[in-house]
Formats: C-alpha cells, structure tokens, sequence
C-alpha cells in the first residue's frame, strides 16, 4: 500500500508539473485544447490540462523589424532602379496571427514587395528619387489595410535605398553639374546687375549734389555779386557826395590814389624786372608832383573864402605933449 500511495504521489506531482506553463514578458502563447483555439495565455503562471491542452503558438507580441530584400522595379518611365525597404509591424490580436494567416512574416514581406512594385511603377524616376515621403505613406496605408485581419499593425514603411542605372546616374550627375553652373551663372549676372544698379544710383547722387552744390555757389555768388554792387554804388554814393561837397579837389584826390596805387603794384609785382611807361620821364616826375600838390591840397582841405575888403580908417594926427 505504502508503495502504490508512493506512486500515485508521484505521478500526481508529475501531472501537475506537465501542466504548468510560465509565459515570458512580451509574448503570448495560444492555448488548443483537443486541437481547438480556446485561450491565449499572458505573460505569467499558467496551467494546462495535460494531455488535453497544449499551447499552439509562441505569438511576439514586440514591435518587430522585417527586411524587405532589395526589388528592381521599371519605372512608369522605363527605369530600372534597385530598391530596399524595412517594415516595422507589431502583433495586436494573437489568436489572429496565429491562425488567419499561414506564415505572417512571409505574408507581409510579399505584400509589401508587391505593393512597392505598384507603388514605384506608377512613378516617374524624378519622382521616386524626390517624394520618399510619399511611397512611405502610400505603402503604409495599403499594407496597414491588408494586414488589419490578421491581427498586426503595420507602424511604419520606410524605403532604405534607392538604386538607378549607372548611365543615368551619370546623367543625374551632368544635369545637376549643369544646374548648379546655371545657377551661379545667374547669381554673378544678379549681382553684376545689382553692382551696376549701385553705381549707377551713385552716379546719379553724386551728379545731384554736385548740381546742387553749383546751384548754391551761384547762388551764394550772386549773392556776394549783389553785396558787393550795393557797396560799390554806396562807395560811389559817398564819392560823389564828397565831390558835391568839396568839388573838384576830392575828384582829383581819387584819381590821384589810384594812379599811385596802380604804380605800386607795378612796382612789387614778381614777374616784372623793367618797368615801362608810356610817358616819358620828365612827364612822369611832373605828374607826381602834381599828384602831390593835389593830396596836400585835398589834406589841408579847401582854401579860406576870400575876406571882404575893409574900408581904411581915417588917420588921426598924433598929438605930441608940448606942441600947441
């Protein structure tokens, strides 16, 4: 008895250990009793009927990474270019992804495959090198949308490499050679034209100031042409108002000092060793010495009127003391 209540022991301890399952973090397990899909079991302590249930699926239940192997692809303009991409999915519903589809990771990598060839080929060349943006997103949604029934999310779509052929690559090289000398040719034009425009408005601005500048030396010429007109009449008011006053004398006067001054400066001029008069000497000394007479004459200033002439007084006889 001891040794059959042994061995049920056992064996019980054994059933139970066959039973018990530990589910690892960021997995899920299907669970099949007699071959049908009842449970899936979360990450912890599980037990299982053994004999009865079993655990289908080890299903990840992590974001997960698939490589699509590089593509050639023709082009709606009948380039062939070389392309690789990698889809990033994550499984949302177990039981799904383990039983609506046969192989997940083949299902999306062929999926994807096949949509990318859609998707380029209704592109032009220019267009799959410039709009990646794009494809990503057009990829994402379609294949987001086929994979929704078995249970995963498609999360992103990202094209890695882009491949064209040799020639046009070396075609894409000329171009962008020629667009870059395109552009600084029209950058120095810019800028020769801006230049010119600059000296051009320099011109301008230098030609207005120096008009303006002309315009306020007449004016400030005329302006001293006129002061100095108002004081030559005013200098000719006062000689000829010392001329009414004095006569001839004062006219004689002026003449007279001009006539030395013009000698002076003929006198002290550098450039002039020989002096010439058109008269002759004698002349000249008469005429200074009439010059002279006519300062001392306008110096000391008119000659006194003449006096009337006085009546003579009559003589008185001298008395002498002692005649009689």
């Amino acid at each position: 008895m001891e040794a059959v209540l042994l061995l049920l022991i056992v064996l019980v301890v054994v059933y139970v250990l066959m039973g018990v399952r530990v589910v690892r973090q960021g997995h899920v397990y299907t669970i099949e009793r007699l071959g049908r899909f009842t449970l899936a079991a979360r990450p912890g302590l599980h037990f299982l009927m053994p004999f009865v249930d079993r655990v289908g699926h080890k299903v990840n239940m992590m974001e997960q990474v698939l490589d699509i192997p590089g593509q050639e692809i023709i082009t709606r303009d009948n380039a062939m270019v070389g392309v690789d991409a990698v889809v990033f999915f994550q499984v949302l519903d177990a039981g799904k992804a383990a039983y609506e589809v046969s192989d997940l990771y083949v299902a999306i990598m062929q999926l994807t495959t096949t949509n990318l060839r859609t998707v380029m080929g209704s592109m032009d060349l220019d267009e799959t090198l410039s709009k990646r943006d794009e494809i990503n997103a057009r990829l994402l949604s379609v294949v987001d949308h086929a994979t929704s029934p078995w249970g995963v999310k498609i999360t992103r779509v990202e094209i890695k490499d882009i491949r064209p052929p040799v020639d046009i690559s070396n075609a894409m090289a000329r171009q962008m050679k020629a667009e870059r000398e395109k552009r600084a040719q029209i950058l120095e034009a810019e800028g020769s034209r801006a230049s010119e425009i600059l000296k051009a408005e320099g011109q301008k601005q230098a030609q207005i100031l120096e008009a303006e500048g002309r315009k306020e030396a007449a004016f400030r010429d005329a302006e001293a042409r006129e002061r100095s007109a108002e004081a030559e009449a005013k200098a000719t008011m006062v000689v000829s108002e010392a001329i009414a006053a004095s006569g001839t004398q004062a006219l004689n006067y002026f003449v007279a000092q001009k006539y030395v001054e013009a000698v002076q400066q003929f006198a002290t001029s550098p450039n002039a060793k020989t002096i010439l008069f058109p008269v002759e000497a004698t002349q000249l000394i008469g005429t200074l010495g009439g010059i002279g007479e006519l300062i001392g004459d306008a110096v000391k200033g008119p000659p006194p009127a003449p006096q009337p002439p006085r009546s003579p007084r009559p003589s008185v006889p001298t008395i002498t003391p002692g005649q009689g």
